[in-house]
Formats: structure tokens, C-alpha cells, sequence
């Protein structure tokens, strides 16, 4: 870490977007790979040690398992959904969100500490290739090709003079800018907090090494503002993993609801 603010003079140097750059480990194989596939292990190890010994009063463990898969099919994918029609949808929804969740704490354990959804090209990678492949597929199949594209761009009961401007931005905004924003979302957030917590890790130890005297004392105002960021960025980090299993339980609902 030092390296970070070591420069002529012992000035020091913030961290930048450069930091996230992490190179390859052996044949390619970067930490954040890693990290996605150990999450995926994790996830699932977590639901098959529970569900392995099934009882009407669960243990404690089977209680956690339970609560977080409710959590997903309820008030996730049921509310958003629709009662109806969210049941073949509730294994990607709580997939979503435990996936997310689980890549995102990664930033708050040691020796790990990294956000695997602070590198774009995962949470990219779930909403650009699962989530909207899934929307369209759904929109498609309920309402043929061009009802879907209806379906999603002309909202009902819209004058048709209206809908000359409407329908481009209505397009530019659902076949554009949402698997963007769905995926910019948590990326942003993730990265921005880590971010922040290395800058006040790193200006404390470069306050109590390398500044005056004076300011030395400063650098126990600088950890303890990273210790409040840690559980500020624990609540974000769960909050960010409910809103993108939120959108794509949304999305799915504009899909395959009549009304949208």
C-alpha cells in the first residue's frame, strides 16, 4: 500500500481507478475470476449445508437460508411479478441477488478485499447477456415480436402526435439505457466505496509515517472515519445487491404483464 503514496518528497498520492487494475495471477486468471467462482462455491455450498437436514423447527443455519431465500421469492420476485406468474422466476431472482451480494461483501473481508462487482464487466456480464436476453425472450413469446416492441414503447392511452417524440426516447431508454444503468448501478457504487475506503486507509498511515508532528494525531481521525465508511459501505453493499435482483424482477414483470 505504500507504493500508493510514496513519490518524490513522501507526497502524498491518492488512489485512482488505476488500482482496480489487477493483473493476472497465472494463465490469465485474474483475482476478481476467482472471486466470482468462489462465490458461486459459497452460494452453493451455503444452500446445500441447509437444506441438507430439512425439519419443521429449523436450526439457526436453516433459519438464515430459509429467511434469505423468502426474502428473494416474496419480496422480490412476488411483489414485483405479480402472484401469478413469478414462481418460474424465483431461482434467478434469489441467484441474482446472493450472487451479487456475496461478490459485493468480498470487499469487506480480509486478505480479499475487493468488490468483484467493482470491475463493469461482471454485473455488465448478468445484465447484458441474462437479464435483458431474458426480457426480450419473455415480451416475445407472450406477445410476438412486434406486440413486444409495441408492448414497450407505445404506453396506452398516449395521443399519437405525443408518440412521435415519445417512442424514440422510449426506445433509446428501454433498449439502450437500461442494461447500462442496471449494471452501472452497482458497478458505480462498489467502486466508489472501495475507493473511498482505501483513500482514508491510506491517509491515515501516510499521516502517522510521514507527516509533521502535529498532524500525526490526525491520522486516528482518518481510520476511524474508514471504520464508519466500512459499515456505511456493508449497508450499500446489501442495498446494491436488492436493487439489481429489484430491476431485473421489474423488468421481467414489463415483459409479461398486460399492463405496464
Amino acid at each position: 500500500m505504500r507504493a500508493l503514496w510514496l513519490a518524490e518528497g513522501g507526497e502524498f498520492v491518492p488512489p485512482t481507478a488505476r488500482d482496480f487494475d489487477l493483473g493476472p495471477l497465472f494463465l490469465g486468471i485474474t483475482k476478481p475470476m476467482l472471486l466470482v467462482v468462489l462465490s458461486v462455491v459459497i452460494i452453493a455450498v451455503f444452500f446445500l449445508m441447509a437444506s441438507r437436514r430439512l425439519s419443521i423447527v429449523p436450526t439457526k443455519f436453516t433459519f438464515v437460508a430459509e429467511s434469505v431465500y423468502d426474502f428473494g421469492r416474496n419480496n422480490i420476485a412476488r411483489d414485483l411479478i405479480g402472484s401469478k406468474e413469478f414462481t418460474p422466476f424465483v431461482p434467478l431472482i434469489v441467484s441474482l441477488f446472493t450472487f451479487v451480494l456475496v461478490n459485493n461483501i468480498f470487499g469487506l473481508i480480509p486478505i480479499i478485499q475487493f468488490p468483484t462487482m467493482a470491475h463493469i464487466g461482471f454485473p455488465a456480464a448478468l445484465s447484458v447477456l441474462i437479464v435483458y436476453p431474458l426480457w426480450h425472450y419473455l415480451g416475445i413469446r407472450k406477445f410476438g415480436f412486434f406486440g413486444h416492441i409495441k408492448h414497450q414503447l407505445v404506453p396506452p392511452g398516449v395521443p399519437k402526435p405525443v408518440l412521435v417524440l415519445l417512442v424514440p426516447v422510449e426506445a433509446f431508454v428501454k433498449f439502450f439505457m437500461n442494461p447500462l444503468t442496471h449494471a452501472i448501478r452497482v458497478f458505480a457504487a462498489m467502486f466508489a466505496g472501495h475507493l473511498i475506503l482505501i483513500v482514508f486507509t491510506l491517509a491515515g498511515e501516510y499521516l502517522l509515517l510521514e507527516a509533521s508532528v502535529p498532524l500525526k494525531p490526525v491520522s486516528l481521525v482518518s481510520w476511524l472515519f474508514a471504520i464508519a465508511m466500512t459499515f456505511v459501505e456493508a449497508l450499500i453493499q446489501v442495498l446494491q445487491a436488492y436493487i439489481f435482483a429489484l430491476l431485473a424482477a421489474n423488468y421481467i414483470a414489463a415483459a409479461i404483464n398486460d399492463e405496464h
